[in-house]
Formats: structure tokens, C-alpha cells, sequence
């Protein structure tokens, strides 16, 4: 949450409800501390509705532009690093792979309206940079231990 975003703890909801209300005039978001459970975060459906169109025009914009001309992919591979830092630790065919899955899967995610997908994915590619840029673990996890440890069980 950004830093113009008011937060004060649930409790304020539930005894001050007018009070607190009132402030998603001064802030867009209202950050809601939970003792029990997950914070919350509390808007109007106006802005809500702001959010989601803004999110799905970048999300088509840059879809159409990958898919324009063979030069727009390059762009795309170009400006990756400076939009997210980690990619650098990627192998070249990784970047190209993340590139194409990040364009595609905010182009499904816009279709349903939910970006859930897309900060899974992102987070997963992080993941595996993270990976790259250890060479000590990146060896642990791709060496060939030269046994099989047979069939996974389903979590």
C-alpha cells in the first residue's frame, strides 16, 4: 500500500464507523489491521472500478503491442530489466519465456477480471531469478543427484 493510504484497526470500523468512513475522502484506500486475520483493504466501488479499467488498458495496450510487429517484442525484451530489475538474472531464453507468458497471462486475467494470476506468475519468475543469481543453489537444485526418488505425492 502506498503511503497516501490511511490505516487504523479494524476496531475503528466497527466502533467509529461514520468517523472512519470519512476518511476514504482524504485516501483512496483504507488499510484495515486485523488482530485475527489479514488486513483489508477498504475503497469505494468508484475507485475500485477506476483501478480495474486502469489495470486492464495498460494489460491490452501492452498485449497489443507485443503482438503488433517483431519489433515490439523487442522493445518489450528491452525495457523488461528497468520495470523489473531481477530479470537480469535470468538466462536469455528465460527472459524471452517471461516475456511472452507475462503478456499472455495479463491478457487471460484482464478476460475474467481477476490479476490474481498475474502476481502469481510474477512472483514465481521472481523466484526462479532469485534462483539464478545464487550459483551455489542453483547448482543444489540442478544438479543430477543420479537417483530417482520415485512418484510425488499430491499435497
Amino acid at each position: 500500500m502506498s503511503a497516501d493510504n490511511a490505516a487504523v484497526n479494524f476496531s475503528e470500523l466497527v466502533n467509529k464507523n461514520k468517523q472512519t468512513l470519512a476518511r476514504l475522502k482524504e485516501s483512496p484506500r483504507l488499510l484495515l489491521h486485523r488482530r485475527d486475520g489479514e488486513d483489508l483493504v477498504l475503497t469505494t466501488a468508484a475507485k475500485a472500478e477506476q483501478d480495474q479499467t486502469v489495470v486492464s488498458a495498460a494489460s491490452r495496450m501492452l498485449s497489443a503491442m507485443a503482438r503488433r510487429e517483431a519489433g515490439s517484442m523487442e522493445l518489450l525484451l528491452d525495457i523488461l530489466p528497468e520495470a523489473f530489475p531481477w530479470v537480469r538474472f535470468l538466462p536469455e531464453p528465460d527472459v524471452h519465456a517471461f516475456a511472452v507468458e507475462l503478456v499472455d497471462t495479463m491478457r487471460a486475467a484482464d478476460s475474467i477480471g481477476n490479476n490474481a494470476s498475474v502476481a502469481q506468475m510474477l512472483t514465481a519468475w521472481q523466484h526462479t531469478a532469485e534462483v539464478h543469481s545464487d550459483p551455489v543453489l542453483l547448482a543444489a537444485l540442478t544438479q543430477d543427484h543420479g537417483t530417482d526418488y520415485g512418484p510425488v505425492r499430491h499435497p
